[in-house]
């Protein structure tokens, strides 16, 4: 096994025992960075020197027999909108070009903390909205299971890194399932937490109701050890829950026996891949040998939800992105005569195509005469779809269900933007109720891999966790490799 492909656990033994120096890791990732990055397109910005220096300052600490905590000296890559003082973060917007922040968001900290090792920034779509990373303004990312494919997004630069031997872990970020769905095209682990289970303080804000960090690993157990560190309360955001955050790593037991497992009848109907559907349902059978009793229950609302989020989402983006004018910071247009009018060229030339479709639209909903008929509808449906989940947790412990439709689509695919928001359809209402959720593989179908959505309670990620975990070591589909696909590879 190459150690690009070695997971945070098994590289924190090898560095507590000084099998490997985190110097070594460092640059046998950089490596593969300068083999495959020119296939892949996973990174805006890289920080070698930076990176190598804090490796050797994690390496004498070793040397001087210290302890050293699990993501200590192992290089992870951050997604290009969570922000990283004195590393420059874009959002992957021509309006940010260059743009270096003054401060880290709070998930950084407590990586710096625990003395981790920052690779550099992933590609994304545009302010995290889209879902194939093709709107980034910078460039596309490719699938490192088929070059010619998606690799998801917005998160699709963290999941292809990862994917592709280019981290070992990775930060995305979820605002409709941007973190779950490109993990699920790249073949690896992606969870959502609860919604303020992980302070939003330093990600640029997309949907501020609906966003979330999370992390993107090779398995599980990576998850819960990165979940260790990035979660915890911050008053610096307002939605951050003040609860204790237990040791995930406790939770990773394989065992699910009784465990009631409820399978939404609404996500496995019309529009699911039929490859898709049969790998899911093997699933559920390697499930029920495993000691699980499996339920089947309804979330009736579900047909609702993806233009309940599309009121919701854009109308949030809209007030958000107000602050991007050319004034304080970020791309300025030099040649207007008149404040307004900078403003409204900045905002033109900064903004590519789907943020000014999600601004208009965000900003319409909100205007007078719509808002009542809209947003203020959506929301009461939000609360409708939040019920049905609460409901079906009285009947089951966890739900199970295809995290995407499909497999990873081929890049220009030209379909059509409403096409592509309705593939987010088995994503989308975790956000809208604030739960947690965790994509695994579970399965190929013509050589293109396939994830599995396990949903929890609200602050039950444990459960969620051992769920997952369970299957995983019953099984070996964690443990394939990405070719980097096509006829590039």
């Amino acid at each position: 096994m190459k150690v690009y492909e070695s997971t945070v656990h098994e590289l924190h033994e090898q560095l507590k025992n000084k099998q490997i120096s985190s110097v070594e890791l460092t640059q046998a990732v950089y490596e593969r960075v300068d083999e495959v990055e020119g296939r892949i397109g996973a990174y805006l910005t890289l920080d070698k020197d930076v990176a190598l220096a804090q490796a050797a300052k994690v390496d004498a600490k070793i040397a001087a027999g210290e302890e050293i905590r699990p993501l200590a000296g192992i290089p992870g890559a951050i997604k290009d909108n969570i922000s990283t003082k004195g590393l420059r973060t874009t959002c992957a917007s021509h309006i940010l070009d260059n743009f270096i922040p003054v401060y880290d968001a709070h998930v950084i900290e407590n990586l710096r903390k625990d003395e981790t090792i920052f690779l550099g920034k992933t590609n994304m779509d545009e302010f995290a909205m889209g879902s194939t990373t093709e709107t980034s303004y910078k460039k596309k990312t490719h699938n490192a299971w088929d070059l010619h494919c998606v690799p998801g997004g917005s998160s699709g630069g963290s999941a292809a890194a990862v994917a592709a031997g280019e981290a070992i872990w990775s930060l995305g970020s979820d605002t409709g399932g941007s973190i779950r769905q490109p993990a699920s095209f790249n073949g690896v682990v992606g969870i959502k937490p609860t919604y303020g289970r992980v302070s939003r303080y330093g990600c640029v804000a997309f949907a501020s109701s609906l966003d979330q960090i999370g992390p993107i690993t090779k398995d599980v157990t990576d998850a819960a050890i990165v979940l260790n560190t990035i979660c915890g309360v911050d008053g610096h955001d307002s939605t951050s829950l003040p609860v204790a955050v237990p040791d995930f790593t406790k939770a990773l037991r394989q065992d699910v026996k009784g465990l009631r497992i409820g399978l939404p009848k609404e996500y496995f109907g019309e529009g699911i891949d039929a490859g898709v559907k049969a790998q899911i349902m093997l699933a559920v059978e390697k499930y029920k040998e495993l000691g699980a009793e499996i339920v089947d229950i309804s979330l009736p609302h579900t047909e609702y939800a993806v233009i309940t989020y599309y009121i919701i989402a854009p109308a949030e983006a809209s007030a958000n992105l107000a602050r991007f004018d050319g004034v304080r910071y970020g791309y300025r247009n030099k040649e207007a005569g008149s404040a307004p009018e900078m403003t409204k060229l900045s905002r033109t030339e900064g903004f590519g195509s789907e943020v000014k479709r999600r601004i208009m639209l965000g900003t319409y909903l909100l205007s007078s005469g719509y808002y009542d008929a809209y947003y203020k509808k959506a929301m009461q449906v939000r609360t409708l779809i939040r019920k049905d989940f609460e409901e079906a947790f009285q009947k089951c412990d966890v739900l199970l269900t295809p995290t995407s439709p499909v497999t990873a689509y081929p890049l220009d695919a030209q379909m059509d933007p409403l096409t592509v928001y309705m593939l987010d359809v088995t994503t989308i209402p975790v956000n809208m109720a604030g739960l947690p959720g965790i994509s695994i593989p579970c399965g190929f179908v013509n050589g293109m891999p396939v994830g599995m959505q396990l949903i929890g309670k609200a602050l039950d990620e444990e459960t969620l966790l051992r769920t997952a975990y369970t299957f995983e070591q019953a099984t070996d589909f964690h443990k394939a490799v990405a070719p980097l696909g096509g006829t590039n590879k």
